[in-house]
């Protein structure tokens, strides 16, 4: 009988009983902004927006909202984060060791993020209330004792100015608590492999000695680690070698549309969980079985706020209003997609990382990440969120019966008219204008807006299938790296569709 497991299998059961989630939202997250204002009140940003003056007001959140404004990356970089590469207590108290690099899926550089001490305090606290949780998905004691496959970006970060960087999930790979080094693979030598191509044919030269029982990491990248164990050791699926396979934590992209790809290369289902961890911070996890909905990191030192990704917040293109309706945690409703707005120990204050999300149970405050707000194709009016993006690759992949690993769209203009041209990533020979025929008909009935530009500006589509690998490698050419964190746009603005159709011939 595995004796440590059961010992933590039942530790984790008497905390996840003693921590229940907090009834008042609304007081909750009160105190996570005073505790913030609070440490960050002598800091340069502090002293600026007053921050003891908030601390003296009777309502901590209204006072906050009105004397702080909101914040994209652009407007905190320029004035703030950049001044904090050089000098201490700008945004946040002392100098942050770390920077996170992050370009997203549709900036053009970098952009570099501040990580604190505080903020991996904040990354770790989240993460051992992930783990408190599985104590919901009645796992076998012997579960507790095996290992945890983290597939990272590169942990061999680069030194810049007083500090180092690279992607959020090398940081975070390299800062593992020394309590869970034991379980944790592939161990910090082979996460700090630069090269991405080196790092999983050492992952898969040392996988035998492994018995991993959960992986976490983003969906595509995943998938070809696991691909290249199987064809390294001739296996039929994963579980050949890994009999003990039971969760995969995804995160990054939805995982939807790589399910049917994911489940060739298995012997059993997996129980799949949803994280969201961003280079900004750890915000929320799935907590219990039968949802990928993820519960909302409430009480871990992160405040947030909310602004209805609809007329009360955005203009007819996506684009943020100039007096936009902000809400807090006590005011949400179910169902609305809405922009997160963070402010965190990292020294973001009031920033709109671009994520929308979407409650889908108040009680249990679980979200689901419903898209990103400049993922949404608009240019002919067709109003296509990233969700509707999604389950129209989703139901088209259905339809025809292939499976579809990667997507983009882009609105491009051949002789004075629009079309939509998609680029799909499947392994399989598809007739594209067919395909294109039934993706366009599959969006008409899913959205009404769509169906309408298709009568007037939106005069065609177009859709041009290739190997997801050509995907990739076109990443890797335009990033200069691949693996880790890095994603495929899904909307591409004209001129960066058109320089992958060129790549892709």
């Amino acid at each position: 009988m595995p004796i440590i497991g059961s010992l933590i299998k039942t530790a984790l059961e008497i905390n996840n009983q003693l921590n229940g989630l907090p009834e008042d939202a609304h007081q909750i997250q009160s105190i996570q902004l005073q505790q913030l204002l609070q440490q960050a009140k002598t800091t340069s940003f502090g002293k600026y927006y007053g921050f003891q003056q908030i601390l003296d007001a009777e309502d901590i959140i209204t006072s906050f909202q009105k004397q702080v404004p909101l914040h994209d990356y652009k407007k905190l970089h320029q004035r703030w984060w950049k001044q904090q590469q050089d000098f201490p207590d700008i945004t946040w108290p002392g100098q942050p060791k770390y920077f996170a690099l992050s370009s997203g899926t549709t900036g053009k550089t970098s952009k570099r993020i501040p990580v604190t001490g505080d903020m991996l305090a904040s990354f770790r606290a989240v993460g051992q209330s992930q783990i408190a949780s599985l104590a919901n998905f009645d796992l076998p004691a012997g579960f507790f004792e095996k290992d945890v496959l983290m597939l990272s970006s590169s942990a061999d970060l680069s030194e810049h100015k007083q500090h180092l960087e690279g992607e959020i999930s090398g940081i975070n790979s390299l800062n593992i608590p020394d309590w869970f080094d034991s379980f944790y693979k592939p161990g910090k030598e082979i996460a700090q492999i630069s090269d991405w191509d080196e790092r999983v044919a050492a992952i898969a030269e040392a996988a035998p000695d492994w018995d991993v029982v959960a992986i976490a990491g983003i969906p595509s990248w995943v998938r070809m680690m696991i691909i290249k164990i199987i064809e390294v050791h001739q296996l039929d699926t994963i579980h050949d070698l890994w009999p003990n396979l039971s969760i995969y934590a995804s995160g990054g992209v939805a995982f939807a549309p790589h399910r049917k790809s994911f489940e060739k290369l298995l012997a059993k289902p997996l129980t799949i969980m949803d994280t969201y961890l961003a280079s900004e911070g750890f915000f929320a996890f799935t907590a219990r079985p039968g949802t990928l909905s993820m519960q909302l990191a409430v009480e871990h030192g992160i405040f947030y706020e909310f602004i209805p990704f609809d007329e009360r917040g955005f203009d007819e293109t996506g684009q943020l209003l100039d007096d936009p309706q902000v809400l807090h945690l006590g005011q949400v409703e179910e169902g609305q997609d809405y922009a997160l707005i963070v402010s965190t120990p990292a020294g973001s204050w009031r920033y709109m990382i671009g994520d929308t999300i979407k409650f889908t149970n108040l009680e249990q405050y679980e979200i689901v990440i419903s898209g990103r707000t400049k993922y949404y194709l608009n240019v002919v009016g067709s109003q296509l969120s990233e969700e509707k993006l999604n389950k129209g690759i989703q139901e088209l992949s259905d339809k025809i019966s292939v499976e579809i690993n990667e997507f983009a769209v882009a609105a491009i203009k051949e002789n004075g008219e629009y079309l939509h041209q998609w680029v799909l990533g499947t392994n399989e020979v598809i007739d594209e204008k067919n395909a294109a025929q039934q993706l366009d008909q599959i969006l008409q009935d899913l959205n009404k807006n769509y169906k309408v530009a298709r009568t007037k500006a939106l005069k065609a589509v177009r859709v041009k299938a290739v190997r997801p690998t050509n995907i990739y490698s076109w990443l890797e050419a335009r990033k200069d790296k691949k693996g880790g964190q890095i994603k495929f746009p899904k909307v591409m603005k004209e001129k960066m569709m058109l320089k992958l159709l060129k790549y892709l011939g």
